[in-house]
């Protein structure tokens, strides 16, 4: 499935740095990163809280402009090898200047001219800047004030991730409402480790998109309310299994929710840290449900339509994809 040409719209930048890019970012700088990698250099945790830790500890290596656009360099490589010709990255002022709209700008700038550079090869990209739910309300303020200020180009949409057990998504009805003014698009986690009810806390922050979202298949109502709205799910399945959220790839409700009538996506959420990529994610979902290439593209289809970028771009995407 790597030669399928594919649209990624849920993918976290830090979370897809490669463990050969951060030891050797630890190398450079002279920082010891234990409990971090295997024997064979992998990323390896334990439960759901070393995973965090491990996350953590491996993604501090990355500081500043320079880094930034390294890091970003490194991943947009990867996408492009998996096939992807556009993906949209979950990226959060809060690692890049502490929310600080100067700090900010510095990052983005660096980041902007990487991500040019790739669209000219074949790899479109697009930030969606991302609130830390369990950060909290304020600093989520000044997340959506970079993303508001800063519109346009790479920065496209407003996200909200992070631990879904702390507070609410109402919580964060001033970011959502500042970046919807600013014409921004906007997504939000939910339906991973909460339930149904989560994902309908989350439309109220008027989402087009949902990430993750398959908790979502425990509520019938609220399955033929997402496809009747033609809400986007931002699906990661390896991610799922990896983490525990569903026994294994058979079990996972991919297929029911599409079945359903659901806009449903594939994306890798933090692929080295799932022991995963784009294309094992293809090939273990056509393995286990029978889909085609046919049916892929229908999903890409659906994300390209959904994804926060200008008509100019969707159409070219969707004109690619056909």
């Amino acid at each position: 499935m790597k030669s399928v040409k594919k649209v990624e719209l849920h993918l976290h930048l830090e979370g897809a740095a490669p463990p050969t890019f951060i030891r050797g970012m630890a190398a450079e700088k002279h920082q010891q990163l234990r409990g971090v990698f295997d024997d064979q250099g992998r990323y390896s945790y334990g439960d759901f809280n070393d995973f965090l830790r491990v996350y953590e500890a491996a993604t501090s290596v990355v500081q500043g402009p320079a880094d930034y656009a390294r890091l970003l360099s490194a991943v947009l490589n990867e996408c492009g090898e998996q096939g992807a010709i556009y993906v949209e990255l979950f990226v959060s002022p809060e690692f890049c200047g502490g929310g600080d709209l100067s700090a900010w700008r510095d990052h983005l700038g660096a980041m902007e001219e990487v991500a040019n550079a790739y669209a000219l090869s074949g790899v479109e990209s697009r930030a969606v800047l991302t609130c830390i739910r369990h950060y909290g309300p304020e600093l989520a303020k000044k997340t959506a004030i970079c993303a508001a200020e800063t519109a346009g180009g790479w920065v496209t949409g407003l996200g909200l991730a992070g631990a879904e057990d702390v507070g609410q998504p109402k919580d964060f009805a001033w970011a959502f409402d500042c970046a919807r003014e600013a014409g921004l698009g906007l997504t939000a986690h939910a339906g991973e480790w909460r339930g149904a009810q989560s994902v309908r806390d989350a439309l109220d922050l008027g989402v087009t998109r949902i990430g993750h979202g398959i908790r979502a298949i425990e509520d019938p109502e609220l399955v033929r309310d997402l496809a009747e709205r033609e809400i986007t799910l931002e699906v990661c399945p390896g991610s799922n299994v990896a983490l525990g959220v569903v026994r294994d790839w058979s079990s996972h409700p991919i297929a029911r929710l599409a079945d359903a009538g659901v806009r449903v996506t594939v994306s890798t959420d933090d692929p080295p840290f799932f022991h995963t990529s784009l294309t094992r994610e293809y090939d273990m979902l056509a393995d286990r449900f029978g889909w085609s290439e046919s049916e892929f593209r229908q999903m890409n289809l659906w994300a390209a339509e959904a994804a926060f970028c200008d008509t100019e771009t969707k159409a070219r995407l969707k004109q690619e994809l056909s």
